[in-house]
């Protein structure tokens, strides 16, 4: 009998077993780990589905490859007498890569290097390989970055060609370039950024009207000036994507002749911009725009630390080193504010967690760990740049421009419906409308829940309904924003999606953009957003990973110490805390729970204990005391301090799972632990 089958991508778990996600959405399929001996994590496969067991869920069998996820693995290089093995760095890979003597490349134990697959597991025979490149020792923060540029293939260099044409491109703005453009260059004008930051791709003006309205211009680097389609520059900038951000050194887009020279809005230099000029009334509404290549000389270059304490902290100092600028600020607080009011009215959605802040030593070594200030400052620049990208993104498919639009798509049904039933005992509830839900609902929760005990939790688990942001060439609305259009148009310097967007608008504004060439970018803007998101994810992964490996060595530094935790996520084999002052996470696992069996309440996000009745459920308070740092599996191991006793308590739940097992891994995947996104504007 022929049974169903599905195509889709393996995703293991370091026990071995695996679920595959299938191409065409729906549940994902778990396929056990004595199935899997000639697969590995990342692999394509057509999996063959079986008849369901007892325990309900969609389970299968795979029945061919199509395509290896990974040709080249990275990781630690271990002797074994003349032969060796590479321990892959990514602990989905539990296969170690067995290397012949021949193929070693004077690697070292300990070292890391990176492996090239010839043979791939089939049967009861492991993979094998030859090194290819030797990284160097593990410990060393370069070879640290180098692991995680060869593990998630980041481009960190420019070939000489992409270099050779950044340099024929930079010269001065010369009267040729401003041919054409609007002269904004006595227009006053700032850029506000991180105190760190070496390339601003954003400037803003304002003006107050009569009416008590506020003129807004935001220019934008018009990095399209230089970077021609199909040009080396433009090849290279496709194939990167993003700019890659860790915490002391960045991965750029663009070589830096460009992203910190030519591009770069420095102050008191000319340079060439696209401007989105808007209007807005006194309630914060749109009521005028208009776009076009101009020519501005910013005015100052100020921080976000600068600003605060102009506005907020009143600072005398800081505010006499910037007293013609005061007055601008002034206003640009004000129409911030009613910008965010007006977003707030119609239903966007504001999560407020924290982000970590790292302080690394000259040897490249954790300090200390922070949390990241977020203060009116970032809000103002946030505000501005959201309304800039919703006006291009109105402007385009009002006159019916083929484009890439930034969309979010609505939270699953199912996951409305768990989340909706698990706050109503808190006396919180939200109106889902059929399958859907407004995005005011989930703002007017998050107001409703603001200084109270459950905040926190209600905050991660409503997060982890939403989708994950991404670029389509087809406008899907944007749920987070409560926006029915919206694309990027504000950091062309880092964001290849934004670059595309400059160009299509010089071309509508020019009138060149005739129907065959619409009908070309229809064709060619669905690939394009689909790299784009790809290129992102693979960026987000690799910004997360660093910023976890700095989070393990600082800890490594600090064990034996108490904190307090909250729980944020809870699995059959443990629950997982993070030290709010630290943004650092970690297990405690269910070992260490108490000397009982603990049963996994999914729907409820709770553990509770068979014998004591003690619970354990996300946001919950715990006092934990850091025991290890395990290295290979890249987390942080804790214990409850004070004999498992919580700070606040739990709810006691009447109804009950099957009991767990603490050998089962399954909910890793499927269950409560979650990553904080990247906040703000820069990814929304």
């Amino acid at each position: 009998m022929n049974r169903a089958t599905v195509t889709g991508r393996l995703s293991t778990h370091r026990d071995g077993y695996g679920f595959v996600i299938p191409d065409e959405g729906g549940d994902d399929v778990f396929i056990p780990a004595r199935y899997l001996r000639d697969n590995m994590h990342g692999d394509r496969v057509v999996v063959r589905i079986q008849p369901r067991g007892t325990s309900g869920r969609r389970e299968g069998r795979v029945v061919e490859t199509l395509e290896r996820g990974f040709t080249t693995i990275v990781g630690r290089f271990e002797s074994t007498g003349d032969d060796g093995l590479v321990i892959p760095d990514e602990p989905r890979l539990s296969i170690p890569i067995s290397i012949p003597a021949a193929a070693r490349l004077k690697a070292r134990p300990g070292q890391m290097v990176v492996a090239e697959i010839t043979d791939y597991p089939s049967g009861r025979r492991g993979a094998s390989g030859r090194i290819i490149e030797v990284l160097g020792s593990q410990d060393d923060p370069d070879v640290e970055f180098l692991t995680i540029v060869r593990k998630y293939g980041l481009p960190d260099l420019f070939p000489p060609e992409v270099l050779a044409e950044a340099a024929s491109v930079y010269r001065p703005v010369g009267d040729s370039d401003r041919e054409g453009r609007v002269d904004l260059r006595d227009l006053l004008t700032v850029t506000i950024d991180g105190e760190t930051a070496r390339d601003f791709d954003d400037a803003v003006s304002v003006r107050r009207e009569r009416d008590d309205s506020i003129r807004l211009w935001v220019s934008i680097a018009d990095v399209s000036h230089y970077v021609a389609p199909g040009s080396c520059l433009d090849r290279e900038a496709l194939k990167r994507g993003t700019s890659v951000y860790f915490p002391d050194r960045c991965i750029p887009m663009l070589p830096e002749k460009l992203s910190n020279g030519i591009c770069s809005l420095n102050p008191r230099e000319d340079r060439l911009a696209m401007t989105a000029e808007l209007l807005f009334d006194a309630a914060g509404e749109a009521r005028e725009s208009s776009f076009y290549p101009s020519v501005i000389r910013s005015d100052e270059r100020l921080t976000y630390t600068e600003v605060k304490e102009i506005l907020a902290d009143k600072n005398p100092e800081t505010i006499q080193r910037h007293a013609g600028l005061c007055k601008d600020l002034r206003t640009m607080e004000v129409l911030a504010g009613r910008l965010g009011e007006r977003r707030r009215q119609r239903g966007s959605i504001d999560f407020d967690l924290p982000e970590p802040e790292i302080i690394l030593d000259l040897q490249g070594r954790p300090e200390s760990i922070g949390i990241a200030e977020r203060n009116l400052a970032h809000r103002l620049i946030e505000e501005f740049m959201l309304a800039a990208n919703e006006a291009v993104a109105a402007h385009l498919e009002g006159n019916g421009i083929p484009c890439i639009f930034r969309v979010h798509e609505p939270p699953d049904p199912l996951k409305l419906k768990d989340f909706q039933e698990f706050i109503k005992p808190m006396g919180l509830s939200f109106k889902l409308r059929g399958d859907s839900v407004a995005p005011g609902e989930f703002q007017r929760l998050l107001g409703e829940v603001e200084g109270r005990p459950e905040e926190r939790m209600v905050n991660e688990l409503l997060l982890r309904c939403m989708k994950q942001a991404r670029y389509s060439a087809e406008n899907l609305g944007h749920f987070g924003l409560a926006s029915p259009c919206y694309l990027h148009f504000t950091s062309p310097i880092r964001r290849y999606p934004d670059l595309v967007t400059h160009r299509i608008l010089k071309e509508q504004l020019s009138g060149r953009l005739q129907k065959r060439q619409r009908g070309k970018l229809a064709a060619d803007l669905p690939e394009v957003a689909e790299q784009s998101s790809q290129r992102e994810r693979k960026a987000m992964e690799a910004e997360r990973e660093i910023i976890d490996l700095k989070r393990l060595q600082y800890m490594e530094k600090h064990l034996g110490e108490v904190y307090d935790a909250c729980i944020t996520g809870v699995t059959s084999f443990g629950i997982f805390v993070e030290l709010p002052d630290l943004v650092v996470e970690g297990l405690v696992h269910v070992s260490a729970l108490g000397n009982e069996l603990f049963q996994l309440l999914e729907k409820q996000h709770t553990l509770l204990g068979k014998k004591s009745g003690i619970s354990f459920r996300i946001g919950d308070r715990v006092r934990v005391r850091a025991d290890a740092v395990n290295r290979s599996n890249k987390r942080i191991e804790f214990s409850l301090e004070s004999g498992g006793r919580k700070l606040s308590p739990g709810v006691r739940l009447e109804k009950e799972s099957s009991r767990v097992k603490n050998t089962s891994g399954k909910r890793d995947r499927k269950g409560t632990k979650g990553k904080l996104p990247r906040r703000g504007g820069k990814r929304r």
